[in-house]
């Protein structure tokens, strides 16, 4: 078994990290006016808080999916990009959490999307681990967003709830609850 040090210092999970903060920096994409590394940091602390969720083959491949979980969606990157800059099962994760098209977020979060997250349990951990980072934020900042977080958390939680990941779901409502 790899110590959490040992993990986050895998030659894929470093990959991810390199070639994700890369990435958006290049696009100049910023959450809440900062480099967009440190959304992405925020995300691999969720993952690494619940790391223990998953099978030990799985723990680098989410590590590195936190990294890169938005490069399609936000960082002009293809599926091919990121998969060359880490590997298959990566990339895959990166593709199940790119949001549809659509002009609002319920079109961007459809069924279709919800339906390739479910498909695998490390992209179903990302977008927990997203959520749970995004919330967070959201409440330590008291943005506007948390409004939204708690809006959409009944929906969120239908579309993606598995008894897996029952500990994560506990702290993201435990988290709605009192921000």
């Amino acid at each position: 078994m790899e110590s959490m040090t040992e993990l986050l210092r895998h030659p894929l999970v470093q990959a991810a990290q390199s070639y994700a903060t890369r990435a958006h920096a290049e696009t100049n994409h910023l959450y809440d006016g900062r480099p967009y590394a440190s959304h992405l940091s925020m995300v691999v602390e969720r993952a690494v808080e619940f790391l223990h969720l998953l099978d030990e083959a799985d723990r680098p491949i989410a590590l590195a999916g936190a990294w890169v979980h938005d490069t399609i969606e936000d960082a002009r990157q293809t599926y091919n990009d990121v998969k060359k800059a880490t590997n298959e099962a990566v990339a895959e994760v990166a593709f199940a959490l790119t949001n549809e098209k659509g002009r609002t977020r319920k079109e961007r979060a459809n069924a279709r999307y919800y339906e390739g997250i479910r498909a695998s349990d490390v992209a179903t951990f990302v977008k927990i681990c997203d959520r749970l980072a995004n919330a967070g934020y959201s409440a330590a900042t008291r943005s506007r967003m948390l409004a939204v977080y708690r809006q959409e958390q009944p929906d969120f939680r239908a579309a993606l709830y598995s008894d897996r990941f029952a500990e994560m779901w506990d702290a993201l409502e435990q988290l709605l609850a009192r921000a």
